[in-house]
Formats: C-alpha cells, structure tokens, sequence
C-alpha cells in the first residue's frame, strides 16, 4: 500500500523541484517551487455582492461572483494555450485567489504539439484537511484555437466556476485535504485525437503525479467542463465511477435538480479520462448539448450562458461533498 506523500514532497514532484531528493529530506519546508507570479497589473478587488446586491452568505455558493469572473475571461478574448492572452487569464485567475489568501503553484510544462512545442501551465491550489488523501476539483481554461472563439462555456465556465468554489470551501472544515487544478491545454491544437493531440495538461499532470507516487493519494477527480449553457443539460457520463455519479446525481434529486442532472448516461472524452485509465475514481459534469458548442459563427459567447446554471452546479456539488467524503473515507 502507497503512503500519501506530504505537501512538500507531492508539490515538488508534481511542480518539478530540480532536487527531489533534497524536497524528500526537507518535508516539512517550502518546496523550493516558484509560487504564481503577482501580476504588475493592479490587482481588482473581489467581488463582494451576490447579482441583486446582497451580501454573500459564509459557505453559500454565489453564482453573482462566478458570473463576474466568466465575465472577466471572456473580455480577455480567445485564449488559446501559449497565447498572450491565457497568460492574462492565469494572472486573472492567481489574483483572484491570492486576493483569498490562497497560493496558487504553477505546473508548467512544454506540450508537444502537431503545431510544434507550446508552453502550458496548470495551476494549482491545494487546502490541507484532517487527513493527505485528496478530493480534486478540476476544470480547463484555455480555449479552442479558433478565430473569435470566445469559450463563454467552454473554459471560462469551468475556470470561473472553480475560483468561486475555491472561496466557498477555502474556511469550511474538511476531512480530505482539497485539490483545485486548472488545467491548460485541455483543447486540441488541430483537431481532437484522445490521448494525443487533446488534454495536454491532465495527461502532464497524471504523469507527473505517478512519478511522486501520488496517484494513491487521489480519493476523487471532480471534473467540471462547459456548465455555462442557459439550457444546462447534464447526462451520467458512462465511464465515470458511479459512486460519485450517484452521490452528485443523487444531491440534484433532492435539490430538485433533476431535469438539469438528467438519468441518461453519455460517453465523453475529456480531462477525467487519464485519470480513470490509471484508476483514481474521476467524475465529469459536462454539458454537450450545446450548438454554440467550438461553433465561431453562433459564437459561445454571454448570450448563451447564464449565473443560474453555475448556481445550479454550485449548489449540487456542495450538496454532494459529505457523501462523497463518505465514500472516500469508507473505499466508496
């Protein structure tokens, strides 16, 4: 049996630490791995108000808040990984959580391409609890290379969607210790190919993880990809472990959520796959059902999305973690 490895040894191993050795002797040191860059711009303030100008209750998703930073990704333009303008989201992304007084890891890596090398970075968030093991909440921020492809949905929901469950859970107490991972590159660079020319950044975190041996550690992937749509439809992705879909479907009955959190099951490729092929039980919340969905002409853009879906989505997963901490706890 694996033992999970302490903060300072996985960070060094997954961030890549040029002395792995020296990080394994110094556990309980900082790993010698450069935080987030601050960003020269100055940094916004949090948004602090719910959509109808009420105050954000402690522990309560606030989909006002979420809505803010798709907002914000999507201003930025399209933002294709090693482009100017994912640098902006990364920077848009670290200060908003530094501004929680969380840190925020670069994993950065060089993805071969069919397009030649490009450099991506993952970024990381972790929130130690009673116990290593992990529960990850993951979603992608880059988006499709296309021209005027904006990724309202796909990218910014997930990438806006986790700084506000990020907030949500930074204060709450927990069992598991909580792993955030922004992963870039989850698009393909010419058209998708599993396991090649798609999920860069999942693919390099995975393989990094199994060289710490820390893939043990992973008690539950939660994937979060494209939530954004007005008419949100998410169906049971068929490979998912189906513990956590029935702990997150299950959540969405009782919510009555369950037009939105539909029974049918779906087959998806996506950021959760490399996961459940080394087998760490991974879930993905996906809506494909989506025509604006890598559509530049009826553009993915903020006509076609809206707060009630994250809030939807927010309220469900927060209703879910207890029993997914369960399950994790008791080997599901």
């Amino acid at each position: 049996m694996r033992t999970a490895l302490g903060c300072a040894v996985l960070c060094c191993a997954l961030l890549g630490c040029e002395n792995s050795t020296n990080a394994t002797a110094n556990a309980g040191a900082t790993p010698s791995v450069t935080p987030a860059a601050s960003p020269s711009v100055t940094p916004a303030a949090p948004v602090l108000v719910t959509l109808d100008g009420a105050q954000t209750a402690p522990g309560k998703f606030d989909s006002g808040q979420a809505w803010e930073h798709l907002r914000q990704m999507v201003a930025i333009g399209p933002r294709p990984s090693g482009s100017a303008a994912i640098r902006q989201t990364r920077a848009y992304i670290t200060r908003q959580l530094t501004s929680y007084g969380l840190k925020v890891m670069e994993q950065a890596f060089v993805a071969q391409t069919p397009k030649g090398p490009i450099e991506m970075v993952n970024l990381i968030v972790s929130m130690p609890g009673k116990r290593p093991e992990r529960i990850m909440f993951t979603g992608h921020y880059d988006t499709k290379l296309m021209p005027n492809f904006v990724g309202a949905s796909d990218g910014a929901s997930s990438g806006a969607f986790l700084i506000e469950l990020a907030r949500v859970l930074k204060d709450q107490p927990r069992e598991f210790t909580y792993e955030f991972v922004w992963f870039d590159g989850e698009e393909a660079v010419n058209d998708w190919v599993q396991f090649v020319d798609s999920t860069y950044g999942s693919r390099y975190y995975v393989q990094a993880a199994k060289k710490a041996n820390a893939l043990a550690s992973i008690k539950a992937m939660i994937l979060i990809d494209m939530i954004g749509d007005k008419n949100l439809t998410l169906r049971r992705e068929e490979k998912s472990a189906k513990w956590l879909k029935d702990a997150i479907w299950g959540a969405a009955a009782k919510l009555g959520h369950s037009s939105v959190f539909m029974p049918e099951e779906t087959n998806i490729q996506d950021d959760h796959d490399e996961f459940l092929k080394e087998g760490v039980p991974s879930v993905d919340i996906i809506d494909l059902d989506y025509p604006e969905w890598h559509n530049s002409v009826c553009c993915d853009d903020l006509t076609k999305v809206s707060a009630r879906s994250l809030q939807v989505v927010g309220d469900v997963l927060l209703a879910a973690l207890p029993e997914i901490s369960k399950r994790a706890a008791a080997g599901k």
